[in-house]
């Protein structure tokens, strides 16, 4: 009785920390970036790093990363969505997490695409006007 007691305690202590359904809670260092920026980025090998975009999926922001970087230098963990509201239509962002690896240079490319729903390209001339990319160069030393 004891041991399932404990072990319930356990159970409840983990759900509880994870907190609003994140599978990551360590961000790492946050660097920012929106459609049509191009950051650069220099960390240390072994440094967890986010790459943050403000987002509204009810407006239809669909943030994804366009390609997988080379694992050898940053590798992807996770993709992490944070809303800034409870309301209906409340915004947030997306945060792209990462670990660093080895010395080198990277470009990761972030895409929104406006309203395409389950499409990887827009629909319409609107949807084009509104899509764009976050460019990240990435250099770790």
């Amino acid at each position: 009785m004891i041991r399932r007691t404990a072990a319930a305690a356990m159970l409840a202590l983990l759900v509880a920390g994870c907190g609003g359904g994140s599978a990551v809670s360590d961000l790492g260092t946050v660097v920012k970036g929106a459609k049509g920026s191009n950051v650069r980025v220099e960390l240390r090998s072994g440094q967890r790093f986010s790459l943050a975009v403000a987002d509204n999926p009810s407006v239809g922001d669909n943030w994804d990363l366009v390609a997988v970087p080379d694992p050898k230098v940053a590798s992807f963990i996770s993709e992490e969505h944070k809303r800034t509201g409870d309301g209906v239509g409340a915004g947030g962002t997306t945060y792209f997490v990462f670990n660093s690896k080895r010395p080198g240079t990277i470009e990761i490319r972030l895409r929104d695409c406006w309203r395409c729903g389950q499409a990887t390209t827009p629909p319409n001339e609107e949807s084009r006007q509104q899509s764009g990319e976050a460019v990240f160069a990435v250099t770790v030393k």
